[in-house]
């Protein structure tokens, strides 16, 4: 890593340090502020916006992006409007800072509170999507913490434009500019400079996909809040309704194929299938889905025949693995051996079959009878998230507000001494 961009990270990490400590004592009104200032700068400068985001699809054309990943990297009004609607509700949430989680009176006088706090400086290096610059920079803001952005080279142009209306929301709000910052240069080395920066990040989240991940997870020497792949699998249990099925997998699959909660594996119960027949696949199939399959299965017309790799693979595409399985405790078994904890879905009418799989499986997200691509922290009422976290500290699931909070306790007591 050369001088200079060493020299980088140590002035943007200290700016960083100096706007956390003024941010973790900033009002709930001036911080809404920020973010209904900086929404109505992302709608008013939506042609500037759009116009820098067709030189970022131009970019991504020649770089020879996947149609998914494209997918991610465009934007349209859109799309525009969800970043404006996003922020608005980050703005209008309950401030997360502050909040008492427990308190209790011990024998010897001495009165505990554990509370909610800001973890300080977050570090937040993403492909592709733009929006992640505004749901990041929103949720950390929310959440009393400064942070700094390291967006996808494929989409520089737009998250500059994205972040200098987040910037514009500070300072119209007197909260400090350098609250949220983003990398200023496509350098690759810069990546490997945060990763290092424990002196001025407390935590590394990682946007991206399998490659990105797994190398913040190899590399740094910060905390992660980290999901390496989004293998969602949806089991259709052998009392499964029929049309709720047919719905579920269908949007799982195809609504958008390039998002971590899309189904990547349709697991059926043999008895589903005696009684209904290959419908779900013929389904998917007709909708231009690629099922990839093996046994029984391939008898289905228009199937081709899986790899073993096909299994525990995240397609990102119209592509889906699928398997007959005999019961709920097959399918439970084939989770864990391929999946990667992030979001499963069982289609069941059964309680109790739903109850065991529930149970038994330990995925950051677990359905019954809904669409894998509900994981999504908008779609859990978070406003936005800047990931799904599928390890098993501090941070599951979407992380918001709330999770980019950690705790301290206060103690009170009235002269007590411990003898």
């Amino acid at each position: 890593m050369d001088g200079q961009v060493s020299d980088l990270m140590a002035e943007i990490g200290a700016k960083a340090k100096a706007a956390a400590t003024e941010l973790a004592c900033a009002s709930s009104e001036r911080k809404a502020a920020a973010l209904l200032s900086a929404a109505a700068a992302v709608w008013a400068r939506r042609e500037e916006i759009l116009d820098a985001n067709c030189l970022d699809l131009d970019y991504g054309t020649d770089k020879g992006l996947s149609p998914a990943m494209m997918d991610r990297l465009k934007l349209d009004e859109n799309r525009i409007r969800g970043i404006v609607d996003s922020l608005r509700s980050v703005a209008e949430q309950k401030d997360p800072v502050g909040r008492v989680l427990a308190e209790w009176d011990r024998p010897n006088g001495l009165h505990i509170q554990r509370v909610a706090t800001p973890i300080g400086v977050i570090g937040v290096i993403y492909e592709s999507r733009p929006n992640v610059t505004a749901d990041a920079g929103a949720l950390a803001l929310k959440s009393g913490n400064a942070v700094i952005l390291r967006g996808g080279s494929e989409s520089f142009h737009s998250s500059e434009v994205i972040h200098d209306c987040m910037v514009q929301g500070l300072r119209e709000a007197h909260l400090p500019e350098a609250a949220i910052q983003l990398i200023p240069t496509r350098d690759r080395a810069m990546v490997e400079a945060m990763l290092r920066a424990v002196d001025h990040i407390d935590v590394i989240v990682p946007r991206g996909g399998k490659g990105l991940v797994g190398l913040v997870q190899r590399e740094a020497r910060v905390p992660v809040f980290a999901h390496l792949e989004g293998i969602c699998h949806v089991y259709a249990d052998k009392d499964a309704d029929l049309e709720k099925a047919r719905r579920v997998v269908l949007n799982a699959k195809t609504r958008r194929t390039g998002v971590c909660g899309s189904a990547e594996c349709l697991l059926i119960d043999w008895q589903f299938y005696t009684k209904h027949g290959a419908v779900l696949i013929e389904d998917l199939i007709a909708a231009g889905v690629e099922v990839r399959t093996e046994g029984e299965l391939l008898k289905v017309p228009g199937t081709v025949r899986a790899t073993p790799e096909d299994f525990g693979h995240e397609f990102l595409d119209m592509i889906i693995a699928a398997k007959l399985v005999d019961g709920v405790d097959q399918a439970i078994a084939h989770i864990r051996k391929y999946g990667s904890n992030h979001t499963e879905s069982i289609l069941t009418e059964n309680d109790e079959v739903a109850a065991l799989f529930f149970q038994r499986l330990d995925s950051a997200i677990l359905m019954r009878n809904a669409s894998t691509q509900f994981a999504d922290g908008g779609e859990f009422g978070m406003g936005a998230e800047i990931g799904i976290a599928t390890g098993k500290l501090h941070a599951r699931g979407p992380v918001g507000a709330e999770q980019l909070c950690s705790f301290k306790y206060l103690v009170t007591g009235d002269g007590t001494i411990r003898p």
